[in-house]
């Protein structure tokens, strides 16, 4: 139940020819307090209710545990979402050892495109692809729960 990611912004779409699956996610938070955020989402036809403890200091540890639900019950807890209701496609794509998952985000995160990769230990070793960009693990800015509340097109 310990999650361990780094997270990265996207210099280029070169991603999308070297993925091997995409899901379109539509997500809102029962609660984003960053102490322990509340998520529901729903992934292709699937829901998942998910809570997220707070981050160490580096952000790239925090607990998180996940259940799948139906999707009607995800529409339902939707409904009673906080305002700013996450859209994006999840690209997946394997680099070595690892798997990224890309997120292309849209309407208010609209150009916003962020990569995490999830690892067994904060230090161990992975292959940066060529569109990977600067690294933003950490960053409360680029995380869902902040989105939804701050959107990316805000921002400049």
């Amino acid at each position: 139940m310990l999650e361990i990611e780094r997270k990265f912004l996207v210099k280029s779409d070169a991603f999308k020819a070297e993925a091997f699956r995409e899901n379109e996610i539509k997500q809102g938070y029962l609660n984003s307090n960053p102490e322990r955020a509340v998520r529901v989402r729903i992934k292709d036809d699937v829901g998942f209710l998910t809570i997220k403890g707070k981050s160490d200091e580096s952000g790239t540890t925090r607990f998180e545990w996940e259940k799948q639900i139906s999707r009607e019950e995800a529409e339902a807890l939707l409904k009673l979402s906080e305002p700013g209701m996450i859209s994006k496609i999840r690209y997946e794509v394997k680099a070595g050892a690892h798997i990224y998952e890309v997120d292309q985000f849209f309407e208010d995160n609209e150009g916003l495109i962020l990569a995490e990769i999830e690892l067994q230990s904060a230090t161990e070793d992975f292959e940066k692809p060529n569109w990977l960009g600067e690294e933003v693990t950490g960053d409360h800015r680029y995380y869902n729960s902040q989105l939804s509340k701050n959107p990316f097109k805000l921002w400049k």
